[in-house]
């Protein structure tokens, strides 16, 4: 591992960034502090970041390589912000690939340093234990908790091959040595298992099979549990026998591009679902419930194969839409006045917004408690998040999708 010196520009914004987290109470033990003090972000981006902006062309991304920019030392205060950088667009196209603003979609970055110190933080391993990383991204988590316990304890996989191998050239560069391997992290390691702790950097729909099996009894899985309406939460879990595991839901709005097996399938044209025949009622919740964390993450739960799509048609509102092309279901939601009310029509073998409304009440009569209250669950055959509610035994849940 790398012994950086001890002064100049970047070791004195490495310094300063861990004054940050820990004056936050992200980094809380002198161990992950000098992992953080150690490892060099900018060798992990050094082909370069996209800086984000927004026109009337829409979302646009700018590349910022160190080659480009005028001020070496600017570049670096960006670098050592804690701000994820967006490393790759579409798949396929890096901040060398082009001279100019790009649209695109963010297909993998560098996150924030303050979410990954925080994730090592509730992780905990000691001295000794093996760690699994899924998603290795640019190689910046795993270098510190290379720096933290040791190369030959850590293990990462990385899904996308042009990423695995920026990530793989940076790691050497650095002077880190982890066991990389590139294929589907879904599917884990069954040749380094198991493991003492796993560790995941992209969000999942639903916990691996594959996860379970290669955690030691006792162990811990860190994860995010997402969707394909992009609800959210991280997820602690402690391995138990026969390939159970159970946790909760930790506190603040964690979330983490989802794996791309996971991913939603592509909407494509769906005006002809929309156009059917249709049930109309006045809404109890409109949209606007979307756009707030646990309710969003309720949604989810409730219309899990859903997705969201907002339309316009010439001169008249905005409609929201929640679409199952997976059976054909969808419920669209109009506004009905100025008083932010709203009707849903909904058609297709389910009613979507009925179920996302009887999971909304559900949790407003438990007081409207925080993602904390949620538990999981998984077996290899069932996984189940749970609300918590005092006088509810067992309280009221949702089986996932496998």
């Amino acid at each position: 591992m790398i012994d950086p010196a001890p002064d100049g520009h970047a070791a004195r914004l490495r310094k300063r960034l861990a004054d940050r987290l820990t004056a936050s109470g992200t980094l809380r033990s002198s161990a992950w502090r000098t992992a953080v003090e150690a490892v060099p972000r900018e060798a992990f981006v050094a082909d370069g970041f996209f800086r984000r902006s927004n026109g009337p062309q829409g979302t646009m991304w700018t590349p910022a390589t160190p080659a480009d920019d005028d001020d070496a030392d600017a570049w670096l205060e960006e670098v050592y912000a804690d701000e994820t950088l967006i490393t790759q667009l579409d798949s396929g196209v890096h901040p060398g690939d082009v001279d100019g603003p790009v649209p695109g979609a963010p297909t993998s970055s560098s996150t924030l340093p303050g979410l990954v110190v925080r994730m090592l933080e509730d992780l905990a391993p000691k001295g000794g234990d093996r760690v699994l990383e899924i998603g290795t991204g640019t190689g910046y988590s795993t270098a510190l908790m290379c720096q933290r316990l040791g190369s030959d304890q850590v293990t990462s996989i990385e899904y996308d091959p042009a990423t695995a191998a920026r990530a793989r050239a940076a790691l050497a560069a650095a002077g880190y040595a982890p066991r990389l391997v590139q294929g589907d992290g879904l599917l884990g390691d069954d040749d380094g298992a198991p493991y003492d702790h796993l560790i995941a950097t992209c969000a999942v729909r639903t916990l691996p099979p594959a996860w379970l099996r290669q955690v030691k009894p006792g162990g811990t899985i860190l994860t995010t549990l997402s969707g394909w309406l992009y609800g959210s939460g991280l997820v602690q879990l402690t391995v138990g026998e026969g390939g159970a595991a159970e946790g909760s839901f930790l506190p603040g709005t964690v979330s983490f591009m989802i794996a791309r097996p996971h991913a939603a399938p592509d909407l494509g044209d769906v005006s002809h679902l929309l156009h059917q025949p249709g049930d109309e009622r006045p809404a109890r919740y409109g949209p606007e419930i979307l756009q707030d964390w646990v309710p969003l993450f309720l949604a989810q739960l409730a219309a899990p194969a859903a997705q969201y799509l907002s339309t316009k048609t010439d001169g008249g509102p905005w409609l929201d839409h929640a679409i199952d092309i997976t059976n054909g279901s969808f419920a669209t939601l109009t506004p009905a006045g100025g008083d932010g009310k709203h009707h849903v029509r909904q058609g297709g073998p389910h009613r979507l917004w009925d179920d996302v409304e009887s999971a909304i009440d559900i949790w407003k009569a438990a007081g409207s408690p925080p993602q904390t209250a949620f538990s999981f669950t998984a077996t290899p055959t069932r996984q189940t998040v749970r609300l918590n509610t005092s006088g509810t035994p067992g309280g009221p849940s949702w089986t996932l999708r496998l």
